[in-house]
């Protein structure tokens, strides 16, 4: 067998599957919000969020939406998060009936520091690594730690060669 590297260890996410998937997960949190069901915000964590977030404020008719921005990644490299621009606190105050909503946790790191200033929200995430599933409240589909995600927004369409043959 060969050796391969960490992100050639990929699961590819087409935008048709972030829809069905996002969808999944409203569907999910839909009725579990703490105002009889419904949620008063939802907050995205940029940028991978926000497809998602958008999504499900769709499905679950939630108007009020906002992002706040962490930095953790410099391309396949990640770094300590830090928040970049915060949503409206004066909104979402300590995070009662809040639904933050982000593509994937990871290593948890991000979502730490979304927490600690949203300490009451609900997160949910479509994809969860294992390292990073005790900071989420819901999600959909766990992979592995070592699997790189490559979703449609970093993607190109390109040929490739056959295995076999040209």
């Amino acid at each position: 067998m060969q050796d391969r590297l960490p992100h050639e260890k990929g699961f590819h996410v087409s935008w048709d599957q972030i829809h069905r998937d996002s969808r999944a997960l409203a569907w999910r949190l839909d009725g579990h919000g703490p105002d009889h069901g419904a949620w008063k915000a939802v907050v995205a964590i940029t940028r991978g969020g926000m497809a998602p977030a958008m999504i499900v404020a769709r499905e679950l008719d939630i108007r009020v939406v906002d992002t706040i921005s962490v930095k953790s990644y410099d391309h396949q490299s990640q770094s300590e998060p830090r928040v970049i621009k915060f949503p409206d606190m004066d909104v979402v105050g300590d995070g009662t009936g809040v639904l933050i909503v982000d593509d994937l946790v990871d290593t948890g790191k991000t979502l730490e520091v979304v927490r600690s200033h949203m300490p009451k929200a609900h997160v949910a995430t479509v994809y969860a690594k294992p390292m990073g599933r005790g900071q989420v409240d819901s999600f959909i589909t766990e992979v592995s730690q070592d699997t790189w995600i490559f979703f449609p927004w970093d993607m190109a369409l390109q040929y490739v060669q056959p295995y076999r043959g040209a």
